[in-house]
Parts: C-alpha cells; sequence; structure tokens
C-alpha cells in the first residue's frame, strides 16, 4: 500500500559514496547493542567469520536468496573444506554442481530484481500522485522542491557540501549526513547520476526530495548489503555550498 509522504518537516541527504571508517574498539563497545557472544580472546576469531560473512553474502545476498536450509548446507560446506574434514574432493564438486548452483543464484536474483524494480515504479507513480509540484523528468528521476535556494547553482565540475538523508522506498536508511550530525562535500561529477542530475536543479540554500530509479543510481548491481539490486532510491537533500 502507498501511503502519501508528508514532506512538511524538511530534512536534508547525501549519497552512499563516502568510505566508512573503522571504529576503534572502545568505540565499537559504546555501539554496541548487547554483549558481544564470546570473551576477549575468542572475539577477534569471531570477527573474522563476521567479515568472511560481509565480503561473500553481503555481496550476493544469500540471505535473501536462500532457504534457512539451504543456508545451512553452505556453512556446513564452508566448514568442512575450511577445516579439512570434506569427504568429497573440493573440484569435482564445483565442477559437477557449481552450473546449477549459477543457474539456481541467477533465477532467484532475476526474479527477486524484478520485484525491487516494480516496487520502485509503484512508489513513484504515488509519490507523484501525492505531491501535485513534484516533477519527473526526461530521465526518469522525480524532483521535489522543499525550498527554493537562492544562491548558486552547480554543474558536475563543482564540488557542493551537503546534509542528506537515504532510504529505500520502504523506508530503510541506507546512509544519512544527517544522523551522523555532519555535512559532507564532494565532487559532484563523482556520484551516482540521479545525484549529478537532482543537485544541478537546486541552488545553495534550497531543500529538495529526489526520488532515483536504479538506473540512475546502482543499477542493477545494488551496493553492498544495504542496496538491494534495482533498488530506487529516495533522498532529502538540503545543498549548502557550491564551490
Amino acid at each position: 500500500m502507498l501511503f502519501c509522504a508528508t514532506l512538511s518537516t524538511a530534512r536534508a541527504f547525501t549519497s552512499r559514496t563516502l568510505p566508512r571508517i573503522v571504529a576503534k574498539a572502545s568505540t565499537a563497545r559504546a555501539m554496541a547493542t548487547g554483549p558481544f557472544p564470546y570473551d576477549d580472546e575468542k572475539m577477534p576469531f569471531y570477527a573474522l567469520g563476521v567479515n568472511l560473512a560481509k565480503q561473500v553474502g553481503g555481496q550476493t545476498g544469500f540471505k535473501s536468496l536462500l532457504e534457512d536450509e539451504e543456508l545451512e548446507l553452505v556453512l556446513k560446506g564452508f566448514g568442512e573444506e575450511i577445516t579439512g574434514t570434506s569427504s568429497s574432493d573440493a573440484e569435482t564438486v564445483l565442477m559437477t554442481f557449481g552450473p546449477a548452483l549459477n543457474k539456481i543464484l541467477q533465477e532467484r536474483s532475476a526474479g527477486i530484481m524484478e520485484r525491487v524494480k516494480k516496487e520502485g515504479e509503484d512508489f513513484i507513480a504515488g509519490f507523484l500522485d501525492c505531491n501535485d509540484e513534484a516533477i519527473k523528468t526526461e530521465s526518469g528521476l522525480v524532483y521535489y522542491s522543499m525550498k527554493e535556494g537562492e544562491g548558486k547553482q552547480p554543474t558536475a565540475s563543482n564540488s557542493v557540501e551537503v546534509h542528506y538523508h537515504g532510504t529505500l522506498v520502504d523506508g530503510t536508511v541506507f546512509d544519512s549526513s544527517v544522523d551522523r550530525g555532519q555535512t559532507i562535500t564532494f565532487p559532484l561529477g563523482g556520484v551516482i547520476k540521479g545525484w549529478q542530475e537532482g543537485l544541478a536543479m537546486m541552488k545553495e540554500g534550497g531543500k529538495a526530495t529526489l526520488i532515483i530509479p536504479s538506473d540512475l543510481a546502482y543499477g542493477d548491481a545494488g551496493s553492498g548489503d544495504v542496496i538491494p539490486p534495482g533498488a530506487t532510491l529516495k533522498f532529502e537533500v538540503e545543498l549548502f555550498k557550491v564551490m
């Protein structure tokens, strides 16, 4: 079900292009939402497992592609191969069942991506119905001015200082300078196409909502484990300075 968004409360937003900072141990502990599963001597090895899962699962999205029983088989295969306890030859297993695995993952990925793209299209249609002043450009970008600026207007050759808040169409926040409490400055020509086009429509001091379809964002690849393939993105952006 689509709901008309209330845009009277202006917030500021950007795109997910900043490197993440590795927190010191003391900071990480302060951020933890609960006790760690092991003591300090064991946690580094647990962290290795978390890192491997983020690298493999984050890029492939296994959690959304596989059933629980299938994930258990994945973990069993990983555990037996890394400990050398497998009764099967690894190369034979991969040569025999690798093609079938690729087919399964490709088919399931395509189905999920089609659903995600359809959800994005429905969200855009609902947003336009609810906001008469919103503009849909030829590229498919949706631009909604929350506050008109009066300063300089950027081009792709400029750097800009902004605040932003980025969400998926279901409201999941994937990046937010507002939540971090710090603006960001970056070359406009180095970010996703939807940002380049949307920011070029703004002036210093302005605020706007940008609804960016996947082909102007991260496309069919998505981005890490937070932006699914084919995802439409919503940003609320406040433009402070053009440089």
